[in-house]
């Protein structure tokens, strides 16, 4: 069996990464992004919280391999000019000329036509390559992935959260944009005994980012280390591969009863409409019909 080890092309855009990146805001030091890169990993995610130790790494890695990176950089920014400026303040930082994504975050409803034509015209400016945005809300992908200014999307999907399957797959376009997904291991609920099933086998991280990039429709999919612990174990997917039909059949069960755990406790599973209360009450389009699984 093959591993994920060979780069693939983000959808419809001209972008080649390997196929886990490393996420800056759950600990990852700036020697931890040094030494992903020198393990074949060239997809960085700076933002939501845009930690310094993990920019100085990707500072120190652009110095001298600019080019064989792939950065992220998100903005939760709500207006053109306020992005633009985001975006320039994320690009000092990094002693960078452009991001390769700008990322438009959260976005539940789809993002004003003021907004994209914001994001592209930072696009035709060169200060970054193509445009990404984050959702919460299933329903709203069919949308985004039609609209070509957008070229990219970022989704949560893992065993405990399989409804892209059901709500976004099956609606995306031949073409579609580059599909990037997040939270492999629910929050850390899949890996974590207390909501294991009785007589399943406990997942590893590995294990988890197996289940997400075995999808045909995800391209990549982010890691969010907390120690080199973490990052090894994360890696290790590359090297394994796809999870087998008995290996992925494992893992659903594993997910069905790990969602239904953290329902219970009231963990996790209604993370997403708490923030979306919160950031209502500061303004943000968002919509709270919010799928669960």
């Amino acid at each position: 069996m093959s591993g994920f080890d060979a780069p693939v092309r983000l959808g419809r855009t001209d972008l080649t990464v390997k196929r886990l990146g490393l996420a800056a805001s759950y600990g990852a030091s700036g020697r931890d992004v040094e030494r992903a890169f020198e393990r074949g990993i060239d997809f960085f995610y700076w933002g939501s919280a845009r930690r310094p130790d993990f920019g100085a790494g990707l500072k120190r890695l652009g110095a001298r391999a600019r080019a064989r990176l792939t950065v992220v950089v998100q903005s939760y920014a709500r207006s053109g000019r306020s992005i633009g400026r985001s975006l320039e303040r994320a690009l000092r930082e990094l002693a960078f000329d452009h991001a390769d994504a700008l990322l438009l975050g959260w976005w539940n409803l789809p993002p004003s036509d003021a907004i994209l034509d914001a994001a592209r015209e930072l696009v035709h400016r060169g200060r970054a390559r193509a445009v990404m945005v984050s959702c919460h809300h299933r329903p709203t992908f069919a949308k985004l992935a039609r609209d070509p200014r957008i070229d990219l999307l970022m989704l949560r999907y893992n065993a405990a959260h399989p409804g892209a399957e059901r709500d976004v797959f099956p609606l995306l376009p031949a073409e579609r944009p580059g599909m990037v997904a997040y939270t492999a291991t629910s929050w850390g609920q899949l890996v974590d005994p207390r909501y294991l099933p009785p007589g399943e086998k406990l997942p590893t991280g590995s294990d988890c980012y197996r289940y997400v990039l075995s999808s045909p429709f995800i391209d990549a999919c982010w890691t969010g280390p907390k120690n080199a612990a973490e990052l090894d174990e994360a890696l290790r997917a590359l090297e394994l591969g796809p999870l087998a039909e008995d290996e992925l059949a494992w893992l659903r069960r594993v997910g069905v009863q790990v969602r239904a755990e953290a329902t219970t406790r009231g963990r996790g599973m209604d993370f997403a409409d708490r923030l979306v209360n919160l950031w209502s009450g500061f303004g943000f389009r968002t919509t709270r019909e919010l799928p669960r699984d």
